[in-house]
């Protein structure tokens, strides 16, 4: 079934959804999983042409992700993280193309259909342009 399910992170209230479907979906398939982060602030952005230092951006984000890796590893799940720079969807795609995935999981925010066709969204965007299978879930803020 799946060998390698990409899941792209926010450092955001949405991951935790997301990674508890993984796991269990994990459980069952025993595919390896690769989790990216898109890095977008100015300097990330900027990172690569401009040769600039790692900002606090960057390196909290990498920390971030080598934590999750951390936790999924810890309950032996096959893992590894990618930390990628620019527009999210563009890199998710790119990278789900080279690291040849089967499946894309990611979490979706249901902002609605009006602040959707005005920002457009990640997912809609990666879900358009990709021949793999996408799983999205909508994640739901915990109320305050």
């Amino acid at each position: 079934m799946y060998k390698k399910i990409l899941v792209p992170l926010e450092n955001a209230w949405a991951d935790p959804v997301i990674l508890a479907h993984i796991r269990l979906l994990v459980d069952l398939t025993k595919a390896e999983i690769l989790i990216v982060h898109v890095a977008d602030g100015w300097a990330a952005r900027n990172y690569q042409a401009l040769d600039l230092s790692e900002s606090e951006e960057i390196k909290t984000d990498r920390i971030y992700l080598e934590e999750q890796v951390r936790l999924l590893r810890q309950d032996g799940f096959n893992a590894s993280y990618l930390l990628a720079f620019g527009e999210p969807p563009k890199e998710i795609i790119r990278i789900a193309q080279e690291q040849a995935v089967d499946l894309i999981a990611m979490a979706t925010h249901g902002h609605g259909f009006i602040a959707d066709v005005i920002y457009g969204t990640t997912a809609d965007k990666v879900r358009h342009q990709v021949d793999m299978p996408v799983l999205m879930l909508k994640a739901k803020p915990k109320p305050s």
